[in-house]
């Protein structure tokens, strides 16, 4: 969640029902509460006056390079680190929120939809890669 001078707050839109499904983890995701808390975040948004972004759920956040945007494949739950092809080694929780972070500014600067982005879209970029490609040129990369 953002906090300070933002004006809007960003979660991940979470499949509760289906993740309580699971038997090793239904006590520990009940416990915790998560559609309440959801529930709370959104009334206390509206309270005061602030956003609340929320990033679907179909949104690759974990698999989704935060470096370099290349999508892995497949990653089971116990994988929690994992070294992308361009060499970046990631924390699957701290590539996640950074997908997420990046995700809701794409949405606040470009109106964007948080969804996974399509092969038919109609310019076939992503809203982040809107600006045409000289207007970058000669910007050195940091």
């Amino acid at each position: 969640m953002l906090t300070g001078w933002k004006t809007e707050d960003l979660i991940e839109d979470l499949a509760v029902r289906n993740m309580v499904k699971n038997h090793r983890l239904a006590r520990a995701i009940s416990d915790a509460a998560w559609r309440q808390f959801r529930t709370m975040l959104e009334y206390k948004a509206a309270w005061h006056g602030r956003d609340l972004i929320v990033v679907d759920r179909w949104f690759p956040s974990t698999r989704l390079c935060s470096a370099c945007g290349a999508l892995a494949q497949k990653m089971p739950l116990d994988v929690r680190e994992w070294v992308c092809r361009c060499g970046s080694v990631h924390d699957r929780d701290v590539n996640a929120a950074r997908n997420i972070l990046a995700a809701g500014l794409a949405v606040t600067a470009c109106g964007d939809d948080v969804r996974p982005q399509r092969g038919t879209s109609r310019t076939g970029r992503s809203s982040a890669k809107q600006e045409h490609p000289r207007a970058t040129k000669g910007i050195p990369v940091l």
